[in-house]
């Protein structure tokens, strides 16, 4: 018996992922809330014959901590999306729905697995881990900022250089830093199956492709045209990497591979040493993890990176400083739920 809830369900993102977690055979519970909207997914949704029985929940009488009771993974795409000209930073007026929603996660259910894809994810995730230390139930082992859309684009956007669209599924390329322009790393030296020198050693070539997954979010943010930002890929993003969770808490199944997201350094061992990969003692970074039945049990290393990608590390590494501390010193002044 799983209870996964959403919170946000009634938005670009919230909607399809509600959706794909319906469909996800695990989950046997599925709660959504919204500040308006809920109950109407939520009747849609309930209509589809999978083993997840849909709930929704709005403001009125504490909805959000009813919602929240009992769930064992919550999956956060709550906020205001993204337009033209704006950066994910300038998304900082989400901070106080996601302080909000610590508190309740807090007091409702707070041994749950946290999913944070509410943008700037940089910076929401220290919000996230600054509210649930005060109410002294912070496990840095199960909180995740979810940046697996990096990963997603990065083999969409490499098979499509290589002339080989139909074949990204194969391509791996492993996506380290932060969830925001120069933060975003692509480690193309490490791609498996190996990138062909012809690309990697092509400074345009190469430029291109980093360029394109570092910003690939604003391609859907102009071609909207005002109308939204990355909401149907984030969906499918965030419900796989739901998936590697469930599977791994629930399913009986240790991630087979590592996975990626923005974590707490300080959550295992191994973040010491990716501080000193790094050269920079920051709390959050994303990296590769390994998956089991109480969260993160292995922060890997990033591994050996050449001469390119280590100035885009000093980039990101500058960049994400200040975003952390945002994050860590923000002090909210939550709306009513």
């Amino acid at each position: 018996m799983v209870k996964a809830v959403v919170c946000g369900a009634a938005g670009g993102i919230g909607q399809p992922l509600s959706l794909l977690l319906k469909l996800n055979p695990l989950i046997t519970e599925l709660s959504l809330y919204d500040v308006v909207n809920a109950l109407g997914v939520a009747a849609d949704l309930s209509h589809i014959a999978t083993p997840a029985q849909v709930t929704g929940f709005l403001p009125p009488d504490n909805g959000a901590e009813r919602a929240l009771k009992g769930a064992d993974i919550v999956v956060i795409p709550a906020g205001v999306p993204r337009k033209p000209g704006m950066t994910r930073d300038d998304l900082f007026v989400n901070a106080g729905i996601c302080a909000t929603l610590a508190s309740a996660i807090a007091n409702a259910c707070p041994k749950a697995f946290i999913l944070v894809i509410s943008n700037p994810v940089n910076s929401t995730v220290p919000v996230f881990a600054e509210t649930l230390k005060k109410a002294g139930v912070f496990d840095p082992k199960r909180l995740f900022g979810v940046t697996h859309l990096d990963i997603v684009r990065a083999s969409t956007f490499l098979a499509t250089v290589l002339g080989k669209p139909q074949d990204a599924p194969k391509y791996k390329v492993p996506v380290v830093g932060g969830h925001s322009g120069v933060t975003i790393l692509p480690l193309l030296s490490q791609a498996e199956p190996k990138i062909p020198s012809d690309v990697l050693g092509d400074k345009a070539k190469r430029d291109a492709l980093v360029n394109r997954i570092q910003f690939g979010g604003d391609e859907v943010v102009k071609a909207k045209d005002g109308a939204g930002s990355a909401t149907l890929s984030m969906a499918q993003a965030g419900a796989e990497f739901a998936e590697f969770v469930l599977q791994a808490a629930f399913g009986g199944k240790k991630s087979q591979r590592p996975v990626q997201a923005y974590v707490y350094l300080g959550a295992e061992a191994g973040g010491e040493a990716v501080k000193k990969e790094i050269g920079a003692d920051l709390d959050y970074f994303s990296v590769n993890v390994e998956l089991g039945p109480n969260g993160i049990e292995k922060i890997l290393p990033i591994g050996q990176i050449d001469a390119a990608e280590k100035e885009l590390l000093g980039a990101a590494v500058k960049e994400l400083g200040p975003s952390i501390e945002k994050g860590a010193t923000f002090q909210p002044a939550p709306p009513k739920l």
